[in-house]
């Protein structure tokens, strides 16, 4: 069986330095690019994340700090990486929980635009637990029959990620060889940034999930506390949250000053977001 396709789908996979969002790097991404007429392309980094990789990180997918030392940085292949997710739906195994949420905050850190809109994401992991309830190597073995040698490695992974789709689009009747439905059934509705600080509520509208403003309205909050919008920026949350909050607040000045040239449906642009980010400095 092959996936049907419109556009084409990234299968990637990230070993990083850790696991917090916000502060771990990556040092391998491998990506299996498809093509809606079948045909892939393929490409994986290893990358310097200019931080120390702690060796429990090391003892988990076995990339040491010397074996980096000499490869590029994220922000010296971003572009590259760039141009080959471009236009792409994306897919991973735990990659809307991990994956996605690491690559945007690096591509944000280089100064790169990353946005969901126009795009939807399969994760893989999530219909494996919801079918069957296991890891990588046992999903593989399940679906694929096969053994999953070098795992975490992300090239290894990534293929196999691949494969196990497949596997599951087989096995189950009730499952649309479709992007959009795979999309929907393996997705933690209810975020509105990946880490879960802004959720939406039954009216789908944003809502506060944290601190003294939990279940508040964002647009309420930031209508009557300024200073609530500027903390979160200049405090340690990740670069996509701080991303959603701006583009929350872009909305809100369009819609109290609007501008026929301006595409509410579509995220503020980086000259956009700077403009908000001046009138802020303006207000402290």
């Amino acid at each position: 069986m092959e996936l049907k396709l419109e556009k084409p789908i990234i299968f990637f996979d990230l070993e990083t330095t850790g696991i917090d969002i916000a502060r771990d790097r990556i040092v391998e991404i491998s990506i299996l690019k498809i093509f809606p007429n079948g045909n892939k392309e393929s490409k994986t980094w290893l990358v310097n994340p200019e931080i120390i990789i702690p060796e429990s990180s090391i003892a988990i997918h076995g990339i040491t700090n010397e074996k980096v030392a000499n490869e590029p940085t994220f922000k010296e292949i971003v572009l590259e990486v760039n141009t080959l997710i471009e236009g792409c739906d994306f897919a991973g195994f735990n990659s809307n929980r991990f994956d996605i949420p690491i690559l945007a905050e690096e591509m944000l850190r280089a100064d790169v635009e990353f946005s969901m809109e126009g795009r939807v994401a399969i994760d893989v992991q999530t219909i494996f637990h919801k079918m069957e309830q296991r890891n990588l190597s046992a999903a593989y073995k399940f679906y694929c029959n096969k053994s999953l040698e070098n795992a975490h490695s992300a090239e290894a992974d990534t293929l196999a990620t691949y494969e196990v789709l497949l596997g599951q689009l087989d096995k189950y009747e009730e499952l649309e060889n479709n992007v959009q439905f795979l999309s929907e059934f393996s997705s933690h509705r209810g975020r509105a940034d990946f880490a879960g600080f802004i959720l939406y509520d039954e009216d789908n509208d944003e809502i506060f999930s944290f601190g003294k403003y939990k279940g508040k309205k964002v647009t309420d909050i930031l209508s009557k506390d300024f200073g609530y919008y500027g903390w979160i920026l200049n405090a340690d949350f990740p670069l996509y949250t701080k991303q959603v909050l701006k583009t929350i607040k872009f909305r809100m000045n369009q819609v109290e000053a609007p501008k026929k040239d301006v595409d509410l449906s579509k995220p503020p642009s980086q000259d956009q977001i700077a403009e908000l980010q001046k009138m802020f400095n303006k207000k402290l």
